[in-house]
């Protein structure tokens, strides 16, 4: 037995008995060397060798016993043994990186970091695919603003506190027409750029290039579901709303304006708040969709199971990522607007005036600076998408095992490696 804190040491003197020292030989009973006649001794005569054992506090400097060589469980290791994560209490081995993050669990900042990886180390395929989806993308809505929409005639109604009932439909018509092509062509764009950005992150994770022609030979065939899924998703957002809204419409319809009317703001703000929660547990079914080559009900459902339990976490990640994006996007675009604003006809005056036709010159400098701005928000939106995609596939399913294996690492997971996979379901 160990001589352990706590612990009773071998061989206690039982009550009555002289206590032996630390030799394990009697104790003298008295200080003038008189000895008492002899007692059989209740001791076994099988006793530990001197300096192996002692009472506790009763062995001097030359008994100490030589300091016990760490346990591998409790932080050391075995000398040549292999570093396992398992086998101490220490800090676990660095995870393999072969691409743009590191193949465990991501935290906040290794997602946003993969991101700007992704387009800092393959700047060529991701900047070149924004910049081509960018430009084709202003080009249409230019186009669309200065031949086909004319929002001035539907802005003076609006603002014309004499219009008609019938002049404030047609302008509000106008308007929402006008809003939804350009936002379909928006959409158009953000689509192609989600698809082939996907494909490019998805390859860079395991340290792998793509061309654009590659991206968009893998991305093709799952743009129109790519396509469908993001309509359907808006619109099940708004069929939500509706549906909170439409109580209160209805006593409004009734004769109660006041009562219906707040019964409408208070449904549309629970539906909303019902939508948002549908759109976060959705929001992983465009990787899904592109990466498994699923269907879209499929995807949807596969981004649900993904997303299950970690509902803020990839809400906060989300909308950390949009916020930054835009920002940055808006330090870029401000300066171009107000400098197209400088450089058309009415100078700031139409700028401000929302009524003023801004012309040609406005939409083109203005269209220069969305360009540049959607060059930056289109890699930072897909790429963090993808990476939380991998990062749930890698807490749920130990996806880390087969992107190392694709990316070419051997015995990855085994103890001789130092390296580990993780536990599915964690």
């Amino acid at each position: 037995m160990n001589d352990t804190p706590g612990w009773a040491s071998p061989g206690s003197a039982p009550s009555g008995e002289k206590e032996p020292d630390s030799s394990g030989t009697p104790r003298p009973a008295d200080q003038n060397g008189a000895n008492p006649p002899e007692q059989p001794s209740k001791w076994s005569k099988e006793q530990p060798p001197p300096a192996q054992w002692s009472a506790p506090g009763a062995q001097g400097p030359a008994q100490a016993p030589p300091p016990a060589a760490p346990s591998p469980g409790w932080g050391g290791r075995p000398p040549g043994g292999p570093v396992g994560w398992g086998g101490t209490w220490g800090a676990p081995p660095p995870a393999a990186r072969p691409g743009v993050i590191p193949l465990r669990p991501l935290g906040v900042g290794e997602i946003l970091d993969g991101a700007v990886s992704t387009m800092r180390g393959y700047w060529r395929t991701v900047l070149g695919i924004s910049l081509a989806v960018a430009v084709v993308t202003q080009i249409a809505i230019i186009l669309l603003q200065g031949f086909v929409l004319d929002d001035s005639a539907a802005t003076e109604a609006l603002n014309d506190p004499s219009a008609t009932l019938g002049e404030l439909s047609r302008a509000m018509g106008d308007t929402l027409l006008s809003s939804g092509l350009v936002l379909l062509v928006t959409l158009l764009g953000t689509i192609v750029a989600t698809a082939l950005l996907t494909s490019v992150t998805s390859r860079a994770v395991i340290g792998k290039t793509v061309t654009t022609s590659e991206a968009w030979r893998d991305a093709r065939p799952q743009l129109a579901k790519l396509f469908g899924l993001t309509l359907l998703l808006p619109l099940i957002a708004v069929a939500i709303m509706g549906a909170g809204a439409l109580p209160g419409l209805l006593v409004v319809a009734g004769g109660s304006h006041d009562a219906g009317a707040a019964l409408a703001v208070l449904g549309t703000l629970a539906a909303g708040l019902v939508a948002l929660w549908l759109m976060i547990r959705f929001s992983l079914a465009s990787p899904a969709l592109m990466l498994e080559k699923q269907s879209i009900t499929k995807s949807m459902r596969r981004s649900a199971k993904l997303v299950r339990g970690s509902w803020w976490r990839v809400f906060g990640i989300q909308l950390l990522a949009t916020i930054i994006a835009n920002i940055l996007a808006s330090i870029i675009v401000i300066p171009f607007a107000v400098l197209a604003a400088a450089l058309s006809g009415d100078g700031f005056t139409g700028f401000l005036d929302s009524s003023a036709d801004l012309g040609w010159t406005f939409l083109i400098v203005s269209g220069i600076g969305s360009v540049i701005g959607s060059m930056i928000t289109f890699p930072i939106t897909a790429g963090v998408t993808v990476l939380l995609y991998i990062d749930r596939r890698i807490r749920r399913e130990a996806l880390d095992l087969d992107l190392a294996r694709a990316a070419g690492l051997q015995d990855y997971g085994s103890v001789a490696s130092g390296t580990t996979g993780i536990t599915p379901g964690s």
